[in-house]
């Protein structure tokens, strides 16, 4: 297999110069740099008004030619900001770029969430459940399977008890999922949606009010168990107010707990794998996406799921 280029700041100006009249016009060449956060593409700032994202593989260059078409049928529905692409091609055989305009404002890990804010994920949420699932598929969106809330359960209660012994974390907390619970909060047949399955801080665009103004990055989208992105949402900015933006769309207390322990789990387990060594996601932001995860909300105290609107509290 040929190895990709990698691409710098030159190869990334010369490909804008051809792109953007006023970068060919300019002596000195676009203003570029790379952009901070994470994520399989190369990104870079172009100027104050562009997102440059190079592919680096052909696998991430299928996803990318799928997320021009799937933004386009997403954006009626979505009540936020959808990125747009001014141009689109190759910048290496094979290996696909888009040029987006940016979407202004902060990052969610930059600007905390208003109650508005809220009420715009809510939206959000709302609106990809009204994406039709066939045309997604027909784009080439796959279908994924919900993941074993049991088996994370596990792994994370052996995570837990490592965190608890390099006093990073309670490992008596993750013994409140018991394994009927997670049993109980399976995925349930018939729920499949269009998910997002990358609703991170870094992927929501907030203003400094704290609405939420876009969401990027549309490439890792599937049709599977919408409790993924209220997982999501979790990370990103707190239990509480994922659950109540899922609540706000309509999702009943079985998936919105299912999510709310997607991710927990998933962040002692991603910790833990930090602390071993086998995964590269900065610590502080692992140790805060914790934090959020596992703020208490009233709704883990509902505890009978005969159907999604007759609840039980303790």
């Amino acid at each position: 297999m040929t190895q990709a280029p990698t691409p710098t700041a030159d190869t990334v100006r010369r490909l804008v110069s051809t792109l953007l009249k006023e970068s060919a016009d300019s002596t000195s060449g676009p203003d570029v740099r790379p952009v901070a956060e994470g994520g399989e593409h190369s990104t870079w700032w172009v100027g104050t008004r562009h997102v440059l994202r190079l592919a680096p593989d052909r696998d991430a260059a299928a996803r990318q030619r799928r997320e021009l078409r799937l933004r386009d049928l997403v954006r009626p529905h979505v009540p936020v900001t959808v990125p747009l692409s001014v141009a689109h091609g190759e910048w290496a055989p094979g290996l696909t770029y888009t040029l987006d305009t940016k979407v202004p404002g902060g990052t969610g890990e930059e600007h905390d969430v208003s109650a508005v804010g809220e009420a715009d994920l809510s939206g959000l949420l709302t609106a990809l459940r009204q994406v039709p699932v066939r045309q997604a598929e027909t784009l080439g969106v796959p279908r994924v399977a919900p993941r074993s809330l049991e088996a994370l359960r596990r792994m994370a209660v052996r995570a837990a008890e490592r965190l608890g012994a390099a006093d990073e974390f309670d490992p008596a907390l993750i013994l409140q999922l018991t394994p009927a619970g997670a049993a109980q909060l399976a995925a349930q047949p018939g729920t499949a949606v269009l998910v997002h399955h990358n609703l991170r801080g870094e992927h929501l665009v907030v203003s400094a009010d704290g609405r939420v103004r876009g969401i990027l990055d549309w490439t890792g989208v599937v049709v599977g168990d919408p409790a993924e992105d209220i997982a999501g949402l979790a990370l990103a900015v707190g239990s509480g107010a994922a659950v109540r933006a899922a609540t706000l769309a309509g999702y009943g207390a079985r998936p919105c707990l299912r999510g709310l322990w997607l991710a927990r789990c998933d962040t002692v387990v991603r910790l833990m794998n930090r602390l071993d060594g086998h995964d590269t996601g900065p610590l502080p932001l692992l140790r805060t996406q914790l934090r959020r995860a596992w703020e208490a909300i009233l709704l883990e105290r509902v505890t009978d799921f005969r159907d999604e609107e007759t609840r039980e509290e303790l």
